[in-house]
């Protein structure tokens, strides 16, 4: 793992934590190098979703593309991180246990109100 304040690849790991649902897995790292600290966050590769839009174009699945359409539509309201954090994870896990890797850009916005 690289430093992200130095570069470094002389890193240790200081603490992992599995997350409740055991989908994602947090680590505090520190530099050997620099001393500081950061966090990774590891998750399992899964298949490949496809997103149809609107016009028929299809793309791949974004995860960092829905979080941050959900926190632009959140930037004034008292929605939390943490809530945001939870309505992907919930989204996400309830596309890939359907039974179809492509899913319709509508239905994930459904998805996401509901949540």
């Amino acid at each position: 793992m690289k430093c992200p304040y130095c570069g470094s690849k002389e890193t240790e790991v200081v603490e992992t934590r599995d997350n409740d649902e055991l989908e994602t897995i947090r680590r505090r790292r520190s530099c050997l190098k620099c001393e500081k600290r950061f966090t990774t966050y590891e998750r399992v590769e899964n298949v490949n979703l496809v997103v149809i839009k609107k016009d028929g174009r299809r793309e791949q699945f974004n995860r960092d593309k829905l979080k941050g359409g959900i926190i632009r539509s959140c930037e004034k309201t008292k929605v939390s991180f943490d809530d945001i954090e939870r309505i992907i994870v919930e989204t996400e896990r309830e596309l890939r246990a359907g039974d179809s890797v492509e899913v319709e850009s509508k239905k994930i916005g459904q998805m996401v109100a509901r949540a």
